[in-house]
């Protein structure tokens, strides 16, 4: 039986998890730090930082707890090297390799975009290779060929925005706060996903790859009154909010749905994981949902507390690295640009 401490502190949230055998969760720990960065509209990277220093003990502390498990107990530690914020992913590198080094236990480094694949095989252990993987988040946004374990081909990327950045973005422009996924997703429910014709990007050479700059920008203008319904000079009431919001969220959902589903057409595979924060949302999830059925595709979806950030994902990815006899040196470094493929 292995039992790998996983470690995560890539962006916003410190967490540790305890995973058996690379599929059995025995705890997981996650501290949001939202009321931290709320009041600023979006992450702080400094601020981050301090709180994930402040938690990470505590964190770390709570997860074997729940586990039931003590350090003597454990037969690796696994911890984001990648990518992400770099103030932030040291934090939780640094204690990782202290650990690991006090206790002389594996090490393990963690793609952060790998640990949010490997989040679908926590529910969905039979899962087989090849599948086509969505990976879509507040800061990336990106489309992977996998065609066996541990195997990456990058299919298509966001040119500009993430996708969860976009939705932070507009909920930012009509002063909704922050994270702006959930609060649009909570407005778009009483809008009209039709009241406004958002445009949809397509790039031009035909690839997979995503964009959502234009989206934003034609919220922007629509605000400013360039819109088909816009009104110069005046704030939109709660009913256009609610219309502004259901637009925006469908469009975005739309581009999401078309590339994945084009994306497997392409490379001729019928199984399809989806992951990430913005996996969240509801609409996204129902589309994705309905589009892999009338193609006939099999769609691992993971519930909702697997897409956000946490420790269990990045445990059991490590699980597999480990069993693949990978061990990282300590002179394992954070690598804010770290790439899967």
């Amino acid at each position: 039986m292995d039992l790998i401490l996983g470690v995560e502190t890539s962006c916003d949230e410190t967490a540790a998890a305890v995973v058996e055998d690379g599929g059995r969760i025995l705890s997981s720990v996650v501290a949001s730090q939202v009321e931290v960065h709320a009041p600023y509209g979006g992450i702080v990277p400094e601020l981050a930082s301090r709180r994930h220093l402040e938690m990470i003990l505590p964190v770390l502390t709570c997860a074997l707890q729940d586990a039931g498990v003590g350090l003597a107990d454990l037969t690796a530690v696994a911890v984001t090297a990648g990518p992400g914020l770099v103030g932030s992913l040291l934090v939780g590198v640094s204690a990782a390799k202290a650990l690991a080094y006090c206790r002389r236990l594996p090490l393990v480094a963690v793609n952060h975009l790998e640990g949010h694949i490997a989040a679908a095989r926590l529910e969905w252990p039979q899962i087989v290779h090849p599948f086509v993987a969505l990976v879509v988040s507040g800061g990336h946004t990106h489309l992977y060929h996998v065609p066996a374990e541990c195997q990456y081909r990058l299919l298509g990327r966001t040119r500009d925005d993430a996708a969860g950045e976009a939705f932070d973005k507009v909920a930012k422009l009509l002063n909704l706060g922050y994270p702006g996924g959930p609060l649009i997703e909570r407005e778009a429910a009483r809008g009209n996903p039709q009241a406004i014709p958002f445009p949809r990007a397509v790039c031009s050479d035909g690839s997979l790859d995503f964009s959502f700059s234009g989206l934003k920008t034609a919220v922007v203008h629509h605000l400013k009154g360039y819109g088909p319904t816009g009104r110069a000079g005046e704030a939109p009431g709660d009913a256009e909010v609610r219309d502004i919001c259901a637009s925006f969220q469908e469009a975005a959902v739309d581009m999401l749905v078309e590339r994945l589903m084009r994306a497997a057409q392409e490379v001729g595979v019928g199984r399809l994981v989806v992951a990430g924060g913005v996996a969240c949302n509801g609409a996204l999830r129902r589309a994705l949902t309905v589009e892999a059925e009338a193609e006939g595709f099999e769609l691992y979806l993971p519930a909702p507390a697997l897409c956000t950030d946490n420790a269990a994902m990045i445990a059991a990815a490590g699980a597999v690295r480990y069993r693949r006899g990978e061990r990282a040196g300590w002179d394992l470094n954070a690598t804010a640009s770290l790439p899967l493929a």
